[in-house]
């Protein structure tokens, strides 16, 4: 099969398009309003798994964890291509005492500046403030708070696991975020209020802007000694890898049905298109087109009306999610009970490969598939049928 015979075929068919301009139009509208709008949702499913996991890392625990780490090892040492921050923490656990109340709980030691920079938890509170560098000050959540019957300026005193009574602290502030784990189990202090000489210590590693935590923890194990723990966000939390991977199922599955129902729309409408033009294709067969031939005409007017609305619909798409991600989409009103939207409701639809490229794949190879009824149609009748019809 030549170029010249190929090249041949399609501008006939392009030729029958043209002629048939508002039948054309009309069957290309549902691929154009299909593939914009799917490249829109897709656009908004990266959006939501972005907002997700933005607002996971951001509220403590970054991108990626480090535990127990020995106290030879610097928080400048962790800062390499890709980090945005390194937060050092150190964790006590134990109980908070106020006259007769006991609460256990995990006091964590942290720079109050740099926290503020890197993280959002200090966006929940609900009174007070957060604690101030070089003061004795206790951060608590709002259920510690209740449970020790304090209030802001209430003074009290931390007991550490090892029997260790700390200096007495001041409510500074008190927080709620929903989220049980912090809720119940954290209250935050300057570094300085508890002990400074701690062995060990916690990092909080902040990345920036679509970095692999995986990545970084590779070149962290190739550069620092052997035996520290790094884990990254995927490997504390689970269940939100689970959600986004359930995200991109389910708009996978959303396309192909989509585009599964188009498909029999657009054969239906090519069928009744056909038997429109049906007494040209009984002359091209009587001045002796093959079959086959007919069959490549329709498949190519298919293509190229496809190819033609994939890329309206493309452009369509794309500028609506260019238009729609520069302000974003608030959903707080929606989200505010959900732990994975703590932080931030705004949605900002993002394009990827798989959100721009797949709603145009499926569109053609759906539509191509919808060819084949009405391409073995006319194919398989010969010129005297069919003008004996017309």
């Amino acid at each position: 099969m030549t170029l010249y015979y190929l090249t041949f075929w399609i501008r006939t068919a392009a030729l029958f398009l043209f002629r048939s301009g508002r039948s054309t139009a009309a069957l290309s509208l549902m691929v154009i309003a299909a593939v914009a709008t799917l490249i829109f949702l897709s656009a908004l499913a990266m959006g939501v798994n972005d907002t997700m996991i933005r607002n996971s890392v951001g509220l403590y625990s970054g991108h990626i964890s480090g535990f127990a780490l020995p106290s030879s090892i610097a928080p400048e040492a962790l800062q390499v291509n890709g980090t945005a921050s390194v937060l050092k923490r150190i964790v006590l656990t134990g109980a908070f005492v106020h006259q007769n109340r006991i609460q256990s709980a995990n006091l964590i030691g942290v720079d109050p500046s740099a926290e503020v920079k890197s993280t959002a938890i200090w966006k929940k509170t609900v009174d007070g403030r957060y604690p101030q560098n070089n003061e004795n000050e206790v951060f608590l959540s709002q259920t510690l708070a209740e449970g020790l019957a304090v209030q802001l300026g209430s003074t009290l005193t931390f007991r550490s696991e090892l029997g260790d009574t700390l200096t007495e602290l001041t409510v500074s502030g008190i927080y709620k975020t929903g989220i049980d784990v912090f809720d119940r189990e954290l209250a935050f202090c300057p570094i300085q209020a508890i002990s400074p000489k701690a062995d060990t210590w916690f990092a909080a590693v902040f990345l920036k802007e679509g970095r692999d935590p995986d990545a970084v923890i590779a070149r962290y194990r190739r550069t620092l000694p052997a035996g520290l723990d790094f884990k990254s966000w995927k490997e504390m939390m689970p269940d939100l890898v689970q959600l986004i991977d359930l995200n991109y199922l389910s708009m996978s599955m959303v396309m192909v049905l989509v585009f599964g129902v188009v498909s029999v729309g657009i054969g239906c409408a090519f069928v009744i298109f056909i038997l429109k033009n049906l007494r040209e294709y009984g002359i091209m067969k009587a001045m002796g087109v093959t079959s086959r031939e007919m069959a490549l005409l329709i498949l190519s007017e298919v293509l190229l009306m496809n190819l033609a609305a994939c890329a309206i619909g493309v452009f369509a798409g794309v500028s609506a999610v260019s238009l729609v991600s520069q302000n974003g989409i608030d959903l707080s009103e929606f989200t505010s009970y959900n732990r994975y939207f703590t932080v931030s409701g705004i949605i900002f639809p993002r394009l990827t490969f798989f959100s721009l490229a797949l709603p145009p794949a499926l569109a053609i190879f759906f539509s191509m598939v919808s060819a084949i009824w009405p391409a073995v149609l006319v194919a398989r009748k010969r010129a005297a049928e069919i003008l004996r019809i017309v």
